[in-house]
């Protein structure tokens, strides 16, 4: 049985839609053998499918046929610390999960590229599932069957603070409230500020983050999904934060701050508390340079 071990991500980061997304440091863990029939067990009592629906089975089935290979059954073992339908990409980690799992049991036929590109077909989109796979930060292209991407290895002295609330939001009903079209002026302003984003992340300019982080794209729109969401930014904002922008689809909020701001996380828990907000769960985090791994 292999084991292997894959990060959440938080997508978009602000003005980067469905193209740029990080890696981070809370992680699932699947075990994972071929046998005769299917059998899934979640370690720490998640609910999740128990059949051939169960997507880590979904996604392996895919990767044996893509290599010519019939998947008559596995044995998976789920460790899901990832909250599900969070904005954390709990979706891509299973995805990538089952294709990491599937490639390594069949003695690694695919390469990464090969893996990118499959999960995004999986998945529709690679700003979870390339950094996954990759870890870093990961700026990714899809066209329809291939993506173009960069990976770059993050060492700064930030961490990333995801503020989830104790209500789920699908991605289906986050997409479904975007526009249909917007106007020219808010295509470039999203442009420069997710350029803005990634070049202030990999030189320190952290100053600028808060501005890269501003968008027109999805943020204003999926702001009233997320009863609470202003309140949020200002506390984090209060504190500090040199940026905070809704993860994903939502409905995490994800806040940045310097690791010399020592008590920012315990700051936010009292003033979520004060607010009404204390439900809310904080959760600190690093960004994770690995992706996925064998363990």
């Amino acid at each position: 049985m292999i084991k292997i071990r894959i990060p959440a991500t938080s997508a978009n980061l602000g003005a980067g839609f469905d193209a740029l997304g990080l890696a981070l440091s809370m992680y699932n863990y699947v075990e994972m053998e071929e046998s005769d029939r299917i059998e899934i067990i979640s370690a720490d009592n998640t609910a999740v499918p128990t059949d051939e629906k169960n997507m880590i089975y979904v996604a392996a089935k895919d990767l044996y046929e893509v290599c010519g290979k019939k998947l008559t059954g596995l044995k998976l073992v789920q460790t899901n610390n990832i909250p599900m339908t969070r904005g954390l990409g709990s979706s891509s980690a299973c995805i990538v999960a089952g294709l990491v799992g599937a490639n390594t049991l069949l003695g690694k036929p695919l390469s990464d590229d090969d893996i990118v590109n499959l999960s995004a077909q999986i998945e529709g989109h690679p700003d979870n599932t390339a950094p996954a796979l990759l870890g870093g930060i990961v700026t990714a292209v899809f066209d329809g069957r291939k993506v173009h991407w960069v990976k770059q290895e993050v060492y700064t002295k930030l961490k990333f603070v995801a503020i989830i609330p104790d209500f789920e939001l699908s991605t289906e009903k986050a997409r479904a409230c975007l526009p249909k079209q917007i106007d020219f002026k808010d295509a470039v302003y999203n442009l420069s500020r997710a350029a803005l984003f990634s070049s202030s992340l990999l030189t320190g300019k952290f100053e600028n983050l808060k501005i890269g982080v501003d968008d027109r794209l999805h943020q204003p729109y999926r702001m009233g999904l997320i009863p609470g969401a202003k309140d949020v930014f200002d506390i984090a904002y209060t504190h500090g934060a040199y940026a905070a922008y809704i993860s994903g689809a939502g409905p995490t909020i994800m806040a940045i701050a310097d690791e010399e701001n020592e008590f920012f996380a315990g700051k936010l828990r009292f003033s979520l508390e004060s607010a009404g907000l204390g439900s809310w769960q904080v959760c600190e985090l690093k960004i994770d340079n690995e992706g996925t791994t064998l363990i």
